[in-house]
């Protein structure tokens, strides 16, 4: 299958080994990825903040550079969740019906990792070797707005050699929320506390999850408390062998 990678601003720019990690997998798996190199932000920050009209340029341009494909995937359930969610009626508010049905037909075909590996590829053991104790965040954007449930669990479970442990309250946020987390300072360090202790609660040496953004916040909170734990992406696990 040809696979189109949508890395996202933050695997370009900060955590590159998500985006690599995933092309690794999928072409060891024998599957072609591509890297459209038109690719920019999808414009979820500017509309979660409210600036819809700015992000419109941005929307058109990832219609147009995905649009030619029949699959695409990314490292990011937030992303994905954006595509699904926003770009079309964001195009819509604007009055641009065209590019909103265009914007919908290319988020029908644009997959979280998990999902695509399980639902388009049909895969659960992908032959990963991770041999660590290891417990899962499941980000708010996969787990309620894209609903991925079990599926990062039960590609988890295949991983040789991983211990995975069970996050007490993992449902609860992290505190990050983009903006939210510079806007509402105290209220996010608060949750991120909240998270963290589960997180050392369990043991692990690793905590995962399929964003990248949360994983920076968790992480950044850890390294801080010099408590020993590690984020690492869930493209990195299943790429590991």
């Amino acid at each position: 299958m040809r696979i189109a990678l949508f890395a996202t601003c933050l695997a370009d720019t900060l955590f590159p080994a998500a985006a690599k990690s995933t092309v690794l997998l999928l072409e060891r798996l024998g599957h072609e990825v591509v890297f459209p190199e038109a690719q920019s932000c999808c414009g979820q920050m500017h509309v979660n903040t409210g600036y819809q009209k700015d992000a419109l340029p941005l929307i058109r341009r990832h219609v147009r550079t995905f649009e030619p494909y029949e699959v695409v995937v990314a490292p990011s359930g937030s992303c994905v969740g954006s595509i699904r969610h926003q770009h079309a009626t964001v195009a819509a508010a604007a009055g641009d019906a065209s590019l909103a049905a265009r914007a919908e037909a290319v988020a029908s075909r644009t997959y979280e990792l998990s999902e695509l590996l399980i639902d388009v590829l049909g895969v659960e053991d992908v032959g990963a070797y991770f041999p660590h104790r290891v417990t899962y965040h499941p980000t708010c954007h996969s787990l309620r707005v894209l609903r991925v449930g079990d599926r990062p669990l039960r590609l988890l479970r295949q991983v040789r050699g991983l211990d995975l442990v069970e996050l007490p309250d993992a449902e609860q946020c992290c505190g990050f929320g983009g903006t939210f987390a510079v806007k509402n300072a105290e209220t996010s360090t608060a949750m991120l506390a909240d998270k963290m202790r589960h997180v050392l609660d369990t043991g692990a040496d690793v905590c995962t999850a399929g964003d990248a953004s949360c994983l920076m916040h968790i992480g950044g909170g850890l390294a801080r408390l010099q408590a020993g734990v590690r984020t690492v992406h869930l493209a990195e696990i299943l790429a590991s062998t």
